[in-house]
């Protein structure tokens, strides 16, 4: 076997699913039955690996910020005996669970990549073996030089909390729309080294904050969305992600609808603007729509994904009860997650 030793933490997910009467379900011991059998996972490249099945095991769909935080502390747990970790997890929200960990694990100095697959291991034609070895050689060749948390899926390394699901149907399931790759698997690894969070010389012991009960969520804007509606949705929540128009435009016409906004925010309300489109930024200063957050005291969350965003807003409110202090963090680069707008900063 190779030199590396590797935790899998088996969540659950497609890839070790069976299909059943009523669908795809998970399978206990199916996964383990194969990894120990498939001689892909047996070749003297490949890392010695230790292997944990939750139960139960879960279709993301179930996932819950406590799972957040019991993964998290599952790999803590590890770490002392074990060069880097493989989380197997569902696709639907891969992306909030990758983001929540890149946030969750503080002082990280070891690789945590997440893959799973869009057709279960047992079947003929599957994306499940590809992903898995290739994540599992991603961390025997370079468990000394990364130290983020990343998804590996349909040949492409993305940062975790830069990821958004979007194909349910083809096998590169992933993208990073306002981030470049940290690497692409083709016949060759071509890891993009400028980009990759490295070990540091001196860093703290792994920690794994824990998650209060701090209530946030996220709203997205749609055409003809009243004043009544955003309020019944603001109304008991400390942090929410307002996912915008274009580069971050609301209905400024409406003020009924931006008074709503303004009372949330005056009231201690932490609400970040995120854009819907894929690609680009929030940039409320650009049009008058924009402007009109500004104004009532929502913060730009730049070009953070959406899951980013409410992983990082729950994080912060784990950190601090000050929602100026969390306002502030919010616009600030702490894992990689976002890329600050300088005319927004002034």
């Amino acid at each position: 076997m190779g030199m590396r030793k590797v935790y899998i933490a088996y969540t659950g997910g497609t890839v070790g699913m069976l299909p059943t009467e009523r669908g795809h379900a998970p399978a206990p011991g199916q996964l383990a039955e194969l990894l120990g059998r498939l001689p892909q996972f047996q070749a003297p490249e490949m890392p010695e690996i230790t292997l944990r099945e939750y139960n139960p095991l879960l279709d993301s769909a179930n996932m819950t910020p406590a799972d957040w935080v019991a993964i998290g502390k599952d790999l803590k747990a590890q770490q002392e005996n074990h060069d880097g970790f493989l989380v197997l997890h569902g696709t639907d929200t891969m992306a909030y669970t990758a983001s929540a960990l890149s946030f969750l694990l503080e002082g990280l100095e070891k690789p945590v990549i997440l893959t799973g697959s869009q057709i279960p291991l047992c079947e003929t034609r599957s994306d499940a073996l590809e992903n898995l070895t290739t994540g599992l050689l991603l961390i025997e060749r370079y468990a000394h030089r990364m130290c983020e948390v990343c998804i590996c899926f349909g040949g492409r390394l993305l940062r975790g909390n830069r990821a958004s699901k979007t194909d349910s149907e083809g096998f590169d399931a992933f993208e990073s729309p306002n981030h470049p790759l940290l690497g692409t698997i083709g016949i060759d690894f071509e890891l993009n080294w400028n980009m990759l969070r490295r070990p540091q010389a001196e860093s703290l012991p792994l920690r794994v904050r824990e998650l209060g009960d701090t209530s946030v969520g996220a709203c997205r804007l749609y055409p003809g969305m009243s004043a009544h509606t955003l309020a019944a949705f603001l109304d008991g929540v400390e942090g929410c992600v307002l996912e915008c128009y274009g580069a971050g435009n609301a209905p400024n016409r409406d003020k009924e609808f931006m008074g709503v906004l303004r009372n949330a925010c005056d009231s201690g309300t932490v609400i970040v603007a995120v854009p819907q489109p894929l690609r680009g930024s929030a940039a409320l200063s650009l049009y008058a729509t924009g402007r009109a957050l500004l104004d009532a005291g929502v913060v730009s969350g730049f070009d953070m994904t959406p899951e980013a965003a409410l992983t990082k807003m729950s994080y912060l409110f784990a950190c601090t009860t000050d929602s100026a202090e969390v306002r502030r963090m919010m616009q600030q680069n702490l894992r990689g997650e976002l890329t600050p707008l300088t005319s927004e900063n002034e």
